[in-house]
This record gives structure tokens, C-alpha cells and sequence, in this order.
């Protein structure tokens, strides 16, 4: 069997703790592999390494750090099939959803390539007599991440470019669900040129998470997952004196007003709530509608719906492929099968589906609730699979109270004609991300990705400008040189003494 290592130093070492746990096939159920499990006193060793790493990579020149940068972005760009289908293989999720994954990520490596403009810091000259005042930022040393499973490649790509880029060294814990993708891209670095130490790779559980949330040397953790863990990590490390990006959960709402077109919105609800099996923060998984056109929406998205094909990720034929683990697949299959109960209309129930020739594959079909009321089950928990909530509102008034009532404030959407509805919603709706007509409106690269109020734990969102500001901080330099002419008696110093 395949055994899934660290990569610390710019090499693979062996996990010496002896602990082990299975990484899945989606689609067939089968462990194709096994992943070591850090200790803690393996995290400190990788620690150890990164901070000596910081000595000489956070001194060294952006002209040198770009270089780096740049040939890594290279060898992503050759090797983006090889990326995805290790994506495919753990994650589960289609190839061409792969290839849009490893496409996100190259973003921002595209960003940190083009740090030296971020970089640039201000000069005010003669702020008093002869003192001039500059800020500059600097790296803060040995930072950590920690991801999520759903997306193995592109959220450890939304860390750790910027984070070497900006001086700092890097210790990534990926999802031990899925995690050969982050060691390929550990590889690719080292192939780069990025020196050893710089971008380590450790595995692990929660033993692993400990270590590195109270570790004296980790400066900064940034994290993504669930709401619950994200509250956890930002408490925890904080109180370890760290700083902390921790980005939660999320039940993202789509406003549809009567004047929508609702063939594109039906459209957008389709490949938002059932795009990468439903497992996405960015996920629409609550759509309001409006006034008359809520029967006329359901019928259009359960014919559209009905059409998606689900297979193994690596058919290209798939539209949609696995859950990540059996587990998940019967959590969110109960959501389904209570929601009835709990007052809603189950017009597709995807619960009993199956693949022929993958029946132990991790399969469900696509779910839509309608007139879901806002305190069952369905409603109120991040399902986070292929689950789709129709709740129905009178007026748009209604259906921004609806959703500002939400604890989550990942991302939102609004679907309509009215440019002066859509004016209204951006700036009422309490929501870090926005879509107008947009059903998923992640942030290009250098713009900055975060919710709000549970969706979003700490001062800074991730990537673009927060990105950058998380792993710098400022210093503020006041200097007063003595002007020539001032100098001493005796000494000529070649300046005319006569003005």
C-alpha cells in the first residue's frame, strides 16, 4: 500500500510515530493508501527546521524570491493534470472540477510573483527639521497552515506563495483525508528552487493541530474548516500569542426577485449548491424566492437537476462525482430523510443513489427541499454536500432579514434586472463576499476572501491585500542625519560652507 509521508527540509522523512490512518477512493470505497500521522515531537522537528530556514530566506532578496516564484509557477502550469488527478484520485471530485481547483490556486501564486509592488513601503521627507519618517514590513517568521479537505490543492495555494513571499517559513498541514496533492506541491517548490526548509509538509490529526497551535516558534496560523474548529483554532492560538486568520463555516442565500432571469438562475443555483458534490464553502445551499416565482424556479431547477450524471471522478463524462467518505455521505443523506418531517417538500431526494460497478462507492444523488423553514435542521447547519434548501419570501424586504438572521456570512447572491435592487442589497446584506447576478463570487487573487460574523474568526481575510498584511508586519523608522555643513571643525567633507 502507499504510504503518504512528511516533506520537511526539502525531502520525504518517514513518520516515525508509528501512527498511521487511511486515505479512501471516494469511488469505490477502497484505502488505496495510508498517511503518517505526526507526533508531536515531529512537529516540533519540522518547526525547528523551517525556524532555521527563516535565518536566511527571511533576509534574502525579493529579486531572489520572485525567481523562485516564478519557476514554481511554471511547473504548476506543466504539471496541472498530474495535480488534479491526485485530487480526483483522494478527493473525489470530477477532473475538470480538479483542473478549476489547481486554476484558483495558480492565482495566487501569479500574485505573490508581482510581491515586490506589494512590498513597497512609504517615505514622508522632512516632517520636521531634517527627520524624515519611512514604514516598511517584514516577515514574522515561522508560520502555519492548516486546511481543509475540499479543496486539497487550491487553499493551501491561497497560504503558503504569499507567505514565502513575504519572507517567512511555512509548515502546511493538510487535510489527512486527502493529502498527496500538498506534498506534489511541495516537490514542485523544492524543484524550483525554493530552499529546503522553507515549505514543509507535515501530516496528522488533532495531535498534530495541538503541536502546532501552542508551539513558541509559530508566529501565525491561518486556517480553513468548519465554524466549530475555526472558533476552536483562533481561541486557542491566540491564547498562545499568535496571530490568527480562521475562516469558519458557511450557509450561503441566494436572493431570485421577480424580475430575474430565471432560466440563468436556475442555471446558477444548479452548479452552485451541486458543483463539487456540495462540498464548498463558497456553496450556494439556500436559494429565496421571491414573490410568484418560487414554483416556477423549484420546476426549473429540478429539471435541471435531474439531468446532472454522477460517476466517478475520473469518467470524463461525470458531471458530479463522490462524497469524500462514507461517514459524511450518511450525515448529509439524514438531513434529506428528516427534512419532511420537518415541514419542507422533498421534491428530489438523491439519498438511495448509487454508481453500477461502484456500488461501495461513496455516492449520493442531488437534493432539493422546498419551502424549507428557517429552524429546521436542513436550514441551519452547513451540510455541506449536494443539498439544495428552497425557502419562499413575499418581498425583498423579507428576504434580506431572512438571511442578515443567519449566524453565517461567508458569501451571497442576488439575482435580478434592477440595477438599483442590487445597489441596495450589496450594502444591506451582511455578507463578507457578494454576488450581483454571480451565484459563487469568490475573489480573484488580488482582491481578499472572508465572511463575516461566524464565517470568519480574526482581523484578516485570506489572500490580495489582508493576505499580505497577515504574514508582514509594520515597523516605522524616524531618522535625523546632520546636514554636511554641520560636521565638525577640521573636517572637509567637500561642501561649500558658505550658504
Amino acid at each position: 500500500m502507499k504510504t503518504v509521508n512528511h516533506w520537511i527540509g526539502g525531502k520525504t522523512v518517514e513518520g516515525a510515530s508509528g501512527n498511521y490512518g487511511p486515505v479512501t477512493d471516494p469511488a469505490t470505497g477502497e484505502v488505496t493508501t495510508q498517511v503518517a500521522l505526526a507526533s508531536g515531537a515531529e512537529v516540533d522537528a519540522a518547526v525547528a527546521v523551517a525556524k532555521e530556514a527563516f535565518l536566511s530566506w527571511g533576509q534574502s532578496s525579493l529579486a531572489a524570491r520572485t525567481k523562485v516564484l516564478f519557476a514554481y509557477r511554471a511547473l504548476l502550469d506543466a504539471n496541472r493534470d498530474a495535480i488534479a488527478e491526485l485530487i480526483t484520485a483522494e478527493h473525489g471530485k470530477v477532473h475538470s472540477d480538479a483542473l478549476g481547483e489547481v486554476a484558483r490556486g495558480l492565482e495566487i501564486v501569479e500574485l505573490a510573483c508581482g510581491i515586490t509592488t506589494q512590498l513597497k513601503g512609504e517615505l514622508s521627507t522632512s516632517v520636521s527639521n531634517r527627520v524624515d519618517v519611512s514604514s516598511i514590513r517584514q516577515p514574522i517568521g515561522v508560520v502555519a497552515g492548516i486546511t481543509p479537505f475540499n479543496f486539497p490543492a487550491m487553499v493551501p495555494m491561497w497560504m503558503f506563495p504569499l507567505a514565502v513571499a513575504c519572507g517567512n517559513t511555512f509548515i502546511l498541514k493538510p487535510s489527512e483525508k486527502d493529502p498527496s496533492a500538498s506534498n506534489k506541491l511541495a516537490e514542485l517548490a523544492t524543484e524550483a528552487g525554493l530552499p529546503a526548509g522553507v515549505l514543509n509538509v507535515v501530516h496528522g490529526d488533532k495531535v498534530a493541530v495541538d503541536a502546532l497551535l501552542a508551539h513558541p516558534d509559530i508566529a501565525a496560523v491561518s486556517f480553513v474548516g468548519s465554524t466549530p474548529i475555526a472558533r476552536h483554532i483562533h481561541t486557542t492560538a491566540s491564547a498562545n500569542g499568535k496571530r490568527v486568520q480562521a475562516l469558519g463555516g458557511a450557509k450561503n442565500h441566494m436572493l431570485v426577485l421577480p424580475d430575474a432571469d430565471l432560466d440563468a438562475a436556475a442555471d446558477a443555483a444548479v452548479s452552485a449548491a451541486y458543483g463539487s458534490a456540495g462540498e464548498r464553502c463558497m456553496a450556494i445551499s439556500a436559494v429565496v424566492a421571491v414573490g410568484a416565482i418560487a414554483d416556477t424556479l423549484v420546476e426549473k431547477i429540478r429539471e435541471r437537476a435531474e439531468k446532472i450524471k454522477i460517476g466517478p471522478g475520473n469518467d470524463p463524462t461525470s458531471e458530479m462525482g463522490p462524497l469524500i467518505t462514507a461517514a459524511h455521505r450518511d450525515k448529509v443523506a439524514s438531513y434529506v430523510k428528516g427534512a419532511a418531517a420537518q415541514g419542507a417538500d422533498v421534491v428530489l431526494d438523491g439519498t438511495d443513489y448509487t454508481v453500477e460497478g461502484n456500488e461501495n462507492g461513496h455516492w449520493i444523488g442531488l437534493s432539493l427541499l422546498d419551502n424549507v423553514k428557517t429552524d429546521s435542521d436542513a436550514y441551519r447547519d452547513e451540510i455541506f454536500g449536494p443539498v439544495l434548501c428552497v425557502l419562499r419570501t413575499e418581498t425583498y424586504e423579507e428576504g434580506v432579514a431572512l438571511i442578515n438572521a443567519s449566524p453565517f456570512g461567508n458569501g451571497t447572491a442576488i439575482f435580478t434586472r434592477d440595477g438599483g435592487a442590487a445597489r441596495r442589497f450589496q450594502l444591506e446584506i451582511q455578507a463578507g463576499m457578494v454576488g450581483v447576478n454571480v451565484p459563487i463570487p469568490v475573489p480573484v487573487g488580488y482582491h481578499s476572501f472572508g465572511g463575516w460574523k461566524d464565517s470568519l474568526f480574526g482581523d484578516h481575510h485570506i489572500y490580495g491585500n489582508d493576505g499580505i498584511h497577515f504574514y508582514t508586519r509594520g515597523k516605522v523608522v524616524t531618522t535625523r542625519w546632520p546636514d554636511p555643513s554641520d560636521a565638525p571643525a577640521g573636517v572637509d567633507l567637500g561642501f561649500p560652507r558658505n550658504h
